[in-house]
């Protein structure tokens, strides 16, 4: 199984430990559109602040974030899923699962970054602050940006088994499973049961929860139907929309009654 997360706006402090080795982070096949990446957004940012923050969508408040970005070459690094926080991983609380889910997250968790493209919840990287919605001057949209690298490198990550697309839809927009891989490819909405709408807060957190649950009792469900039995099994009420055609995801709403 493969899970496919949205970062977190915010982020953990950097590390005091040994700074970034690009070289070291999964999927290395992404290795030359991450250095491109963060070479531009690095330069930018210690050269022009005023620039970059209207690159990066600053307000003034967030001024911080410019100089942040300055120092990534050199900051401490620290394990992705310490680095990434906010509601969906508040929820999923990688920290606190006994040593057995650890090891299935390590497997199964890939998060998906306009810096990085994706990385293991394993993999150590710096702080920083870049969204998939990011413009550069150099490069363009990263989320034109990535396609191509994500295109070559995520169908042999996603293996044989499910994929969970838990993505927002700027990052969803940066790889979108095709033929085989989609039709085993599940797809997931948390919509407000009363009004069947999708607000965002326990959206993130009921994903989150979503995961904790897998990771935990240990199932691995080897495609969106098994997925779903699983969900069910676990207390999740889920309605199902099924592929009209082949080679398209699953849809899978989850309906939540209370807002928290």
């Amino acid at each position: 199984m493969l899970v496919l997360l949205p970062p977190s706006e915010g982020k953990a402090a950097s590390g005091r430990g040994a700074p970034l080795k690009l070289e070291s982070l999964a999927l290395p096949g992404l290795t030359a559109a991450r250095a491109a990446v963060l070479g531009e957004l690095a330069e930018l940012c210690a050269s022009d602040e005023e620039k970059a923050r209207e690159v990066l969508g600053l307000s003034e408040g967030l001024r911080g974030e410019v100089a942040k970005n300055a120092e990534l070459h050199t900051a401490g690094a620290r394990p992705a899923g310490e680095i990434y926080t906010g509601v969906l991983y508040d929820a999923l609380d990688l920290a606190s699962l006994d040593a057995a889910a650890k090891r299935r997250a390590a497997r199964s968790l890939l998060v998906f970054s306009g810096l990085w493209g994706a990385v293991r919840v394993t993999d150590r990287i710096p702080s920083y602050r870049c969204s998939m919605g990011v413009r550069l001057p150099g490069l363009g949209a990263l989320g034109t940006h990535w396609r191509a690298p994500m295109a070559a490198v995520l169908p042999e990550a996603a293996g044989d088994g499910l994929v969970l697309d838990l993505r927002s839809a700027a990052y969803g927009a940066a790889w979108k499973p095709k033929g085989e891989v989609a039709g085993r490819t599940a797809t997931v909405r948390v919509l407000h049961a009363p009004t069947r709408k999708v607000v965002s807060h326990f959206n993130k957190a009921t994903k989150g929860r979503i995961v904790r649950s897998l990771l935990a009792a240990g199932i691995v469900p080897k495609g969106p139907a098994e997925l779903v039995e699983a969900l069910r099994g676990l207390g999740y009420v889920v309605e199902v929309r099924e592929p009209a055609r082949a080679g398209t995801p699953w849809t899978l709403d989850v309906l939540v009654d209370e807002v928290h």
